[in-house]
């Protein structure tokens, strides 16, 4: 690696410090919450889970009052909050990171379709009749769970994987959500999705005008969100929006993107995906039902999916990419840290039973979709922990080769 190169690679990943510090401990919480969701839906007081997470909570007034039950004002409610954040990791990452240089994008952006892609046509091959619905299962990279699997190997993961792993998967998010807002709406109220436009071109407005006070935009951003709610659209969909539309810079003497970003990155990784994974990953495992998920051509296509179609998937992108000249690899990284990487992006936790929600209206469809994200998660972790090693153990393993395989020398 050059200086010059080694100086690019910093300056990279500088604004990615306290990023990558926040998604691998948070990547911990979540491990925790899904561990002690299990324990909870499969102990002494199993019967308190479904209880207490379908228990009814209303909220407002009148005819603005909302209800649902508290499962689904975590998934529907702070999970835009969560997704927010996403619009914002990414709105940051198209302006001022990796991917604002074309070249550079090229590569992770390569990487995330194959990624999706692959996985999904391995889903659609094994699944059958109505599991088929669930495609979209396997596309999902979990950050913050593949950051902390990355974080625990330490130095032996060199920087430019760890940036790979992030630009890519926040492409992959970046189709995730479009897959969610096309396939997994059901009916549209035409009206009410009007409404939330509106609010987004009133978001627009407000900057325009130069407002600088966050107020208004957090009363038109609950309008959205509800009205988005309302409209059939997924409400985390608003989320996504809002983030997007956060101008980057100086506004009124602040960096508003940077702000906001430092502020919620903490709540979203230690409160919103935990208790969104406690909320959800309470599987009963009894009466039978982990022998049936095995039998399950549903859990193995989602197995699958993640793991070999992840590998496949990715690894075949970026070799087509480097070899063609489309991509370029980040400094440091070799073959073995490529497929490294293509492993770990095939832990698929939060959107993927994000996803297994949306796609089945059966439980036993959603709880054996959900042994296969487990199952399939775990294999993609300790795979890419494998392999990340071995990599470690070569440093100076064969690189891809092409036009630009130098840069990865």
């Amino acid at each position: 690696m050059t200086e010059s190169q080694g100086a690019r690679a910093r300056r990279l990943l500088g604004p990615l410090q306290e990023f990558l510090r926040n998604e691998a401990a948070g990547g911990i919480a979540l491990v925790l919450a899904a561990v002690a969701a299990v324990v909870w839906a499969n102990g002494p007081f199993s019967g308190s889970y479904d209880s207490f997470w379908h228990a009814e909570l209303t909220l407002g007034w009148g005819p603005a009052a909302l209800t649902e039950d508290l499962q689904h004002w975590v998934n529907d409610g702070l999970m835009a909050l969560f997704f927010f954040v996403v619009g914002l990791e990414i709105k940051r990452e198209l302006v001022t990171g990796e991917l604002r240089d074309r070249r550079a994008a090229a590569l992770p952006a390569f990487a995330a379709v194959g990624g999706v892609l692959v996985p999904a046509a391995i889903f659609l091959a094994v699944a059958r009749g109505p599991e088929a619905t669930g495609w979209g299962i396997p596309m999902a990279t979990d950050i913050a769970f593949a950051v902390g699997v990355l974080a625990l190997l330490g130095k032996r993961v060199p920087a430019g994987a760890k940036l790979l792993l992030l630009t890519a998967a926040i492409v992959d998010d970046i189709i995730a959500i479009t897959v969610i807002a096309v396939f997994y709406t059901e009916s549209v109220e035409l009206g009410w999705l009007a409404g939330a436009i509106v609010g987004l071109l009133l978001v627009v407005v407000l900057r325009r005008r130069h407002v600088h006070a966050i107020w208004p935009y957090a009363l038109v951003g609950l309008a959205v969100w509800v009205a988005t709610l309302e409209s059939g659209v997924h409400a985390t969909i608003a989320g996504v929006a809002l983030g997007l539309l956060t101008p980057t810079g100086q506004v009124g003497e602040r960096d508003v993107l940077h702000t906001l970003e430092h502020r919620l990155h903490p709540f979203s990784a230690f409160l919103i995906v935990p208790l969104f994974a406690l909320a959800n990953a309470g599987v009963d495992f009894r009466g039978g039902l982990l022998g049936q998920a095995m039998g399950s051509s549903l859990t193995w296509a989602i197995t699958l999916g993640l793991v070999l179609g992840k590998i496949v998937g990715i690894s075949a992108a970026v070799y087509l990419a480097v070899r063609t000249g489309v991509g370029r690899l980040p400094a440091g990284v070799h073959t073995l840290h490529v497929f490294g990487v293509a492993a770990v992006a095939g832990i698929g936790f939060t959107v993927s039973l994000f996803i297994a929600d949306l796609a089945y209206e059966d439980q036993t469809l959603v709880q054996t979709a959900k042994v296969g994200i487990f199952t399939g998660s775990i294999i993609a972790a300790a795979a890419g922990a494998a392999l990340m090693l071995l990599a470690g153990r070569r440093p100076h393993g064969a690189a891809p080769t092409g036009p630009d395989s130098s840069v990865s020398r």
